[in-house]
């Protein structure tokens, strides 16, 4: 098992704060890392990492963090990084030819999730993505931002930050087989960049599934609200 993880954007919202996003600190140690090692508590020791804002300043410090906790890590950079994160993901398929977890560098989470989704049933051709059902009055979903879901049975019939009905939230948690590439593709001559684009082409096929995460903690640190909320989580001693 793999684990591919994208960090290539600017970060825009915090911009003014920290210059580059994936290197935010929380509660000493940064972003990036916690996502890593949320990745490797979980048994998983081996990384891809798409780059692409200042690239070569996160290739020395996965590289860094890699040596540090004895991972494996390789680093590649999207010279499409301003455009959709589909294209982020789309960049690391010739370094994932089997089953991997897809995991953004700004959104942290409680590994209980990503071991729920790890021991879920799970198919070829198939796309799981931890979703959380909490969409009133959530503690810390941005709902200007956040990526809806519509989910029925078990199954993903509609996700985006736009679509009209939905009942869950995007964790931004996956497990992935290489379908997702294939289904990015497909949205892509379609006209639609973005990784909700593949997970659609996926939905119609029924090969989108989806995991209720509960009530656990996960949190998209996407602006400075959401920055003192994950500074207060993990100050507090939560893991």
């Amino acid at each position: 098992m793999r684990c591919l993880i994208i960090a290539a954007g600017r970060g825009s919202r915090l911009a003014h704060l920290y210059p580059l996003k994936p290197l935010i600190p929380i509660a000493g140690t940064v972003l990036l890392e916690r996502v890593m090692a949320g990745a490797a508590a979980a048994g998983i020791h081996e990384f891809v990492v798409v780059s692409g804002h200042r690239s070569e300043e996160i290739k020395r410090f996965v590289g860094a963090v890699a040596d540090k906790r004895k991972l494996s890590a390789t680093v590649i950079f999207n010279p499409d990084w301003e455009k959709e994160n589909g294209f982020s993901v789309l960049a690391a398929r010739p370094e994932l030819k089997s089953e991997f977890v897809l995991l953004m560098a700004d959104h942290l989470f409680d590994g209980r999730i990503l071991d729920a989704l790890l021991a879920a049933p799970f198919g070829p051709g198939q796309v799981m993505l931890a979703v959380d059902r909490r969409t009133v009055d959530h503690p810390h979903a941005d709902l200007d931002d956040v990526t809806k879901v519509n989910v029925r049975a078990g199954h993903i019939v509609d996700i985006g930050k736009e679509i009209p009905a939905y009942n869950a939230f995007d964790t931004g948690i996956f497990r992935c087989t290489p379908a997702l590439f294939e289904a990015l593709e497909e949205s892509v001559h379609r006209c639609d960049f973005s990784l909700s684009g593949g997970m659609r082409v996926l939905a119609e096929k029924r090969n989108a599934l989806a995991l209720d995460s509960g009530d656990r903690f996960w949190i998209d640190v996407d602006d400075e609200r959401a920055l003192k909320l994950a500074e207060d989580f993990f100050s507090a001693g939560r893991p």
